[in-house]
């Protein structure tokens, strides 16, 4: 069983902009590396077989960097201006259905510790039970977090919510490992109406699929001028 990464680069990053930052979010520096930089670093450590990445149409920055670095795997790049996550993880499918493979997903923006992200494909890697193995963080430093429900005794995920509830603990981290059941319903969810990567993750538990959750100690989103500080500071630590 190989492990194929996808890479959701698409976003406006619109916020950052407002706050006086002029690379486009995917060349935004953490620790001295992009954002894309280091998350496909991150990838060809972790026995990644392919890498496929959407960048919208007006990145032309990021689609030169793409294509200035080499990789021992192959880099699939799609260039294609999507209204949101979901849309760019259909427009990635392709690259990602292989009867041989599991998959990996990530916007460009968590930060967390190399080592988690290790432990965590690889545990998916070996792991025969579950559909889905959904990256969470109890660090709640999100506008609009995805808030994760789990049942009781386990991380078993039950359900999400867009609102805080009593006993909430985890909120989605952003990163997405899921087998290929799970990504033969991408086209069914998106013939029924679903619009967004949240919306996504609903529709996998409403399906009955095996949807687990895995908690990182800490993630970081970088959506504000203020998070490239807090996720350095982290990072260093």
């Amino acid at each position: 069983m190989s492990l194929k990464y996808g890479l959701i680069a698409a976003g406006q990053g619109s916020r950052l902009v407002a706050e006086g930052i002029t690379d486009p979010k995917p060349l935004v520096k953490v620790g001295g590396e992009t954002l894309i930089g280091r998350l496909i670093r991150l990838f060809c450590e972790n026995d990644a077989e392919s890498v496929s990445i959407i960048i919208n149409e007006e990145m032309t920055q990021v689609y030169d960097f793409l294509k200035s670095i080499k990789l021992s795997v192959p880099l699939n790049i799609v260039v294609k201006t999507t209204p949101d996550s979901f849309q760019s993880f259909c427009e990635l499918q392709p690259f990602l259905q292989d009867d041989k493979s599991k998959i990996c997903l990530t916007t460009v923006d968590p930060i967390f510790h190399d080592q988690e992200l290790a432990a965590y494909v690889h545990h998916f890697m070996s792991d025969d039970v579950d559909d889905a193995l959904m990256g969470v963080t109890d660090y709640i430093d999100d506008e609009k977090p995805l808030y994760v429900k789990t049942r009781n005794g386990d991380l078993r995920i039950i359900g999400y919510a867009n609102e805080s509830y009593p006993g909430c603990r985890y909120i989605s981290g952003g990163i997405y490992c899921m087998n290929q059941q799970a990504l033969s319903l991408l086209p069914t969810a998106r013939q029924e109406g679903v619009k967004r990567m949240r919306g996504f993750q609903q529709y996998l538990v409403d399906a009955g699929l095996h949807v687990q959750a895995w908690p990182f100690t800490k993630i970081i989103d970088i959506d504000h001028a203020a998070d490239i500080d807090k996720a350095q500071q982290f990072l260093s630590k």
